[in-house]
């Protein structure tokens, strides 16, 4: 999980760096559907972009992963980067 974490505020760096209204919103669309949206949903929800399968198959093989995370620490990570996000904006 720590992996899973670091590589998260790692991509939110990288995102944010030239924060913009236009990426932040969807990053927090997509990492919190990510977090807490059933898998089924997630996968219907990915496809609405046309991604290659194999990018969907791997997202979810990850979200297998980070499912199995207990409920409460996922709303840790969450409020952690919308802590983060925040900085975005400023």
């Amino acid at each position: 999980m720590r992996l899973f974490l670091s590589v998260l505020l790692v991509i939110l760096a990288l995102y944010c760096y030239e924060a913009n209204a236009f990426t932040c919103p969807a990053l927090v669309e997509d990492t919190l559907s990510f977090l807490f949206q059933n898998a089924a949903i997630y996968k219907k929800t990915r496809e609405k972009y046309n991604l290659p399968q194999d990018a969907i198959q791997a997202k979810l093989e990850v979200k297998d992963c980070t499912d199995k995370i207990f409920l409460g620490n996922r709303i840790l990570i969450a409020n952690t980067l919308g802590e983060i996000l925040k900085k975005c904006f400023i």
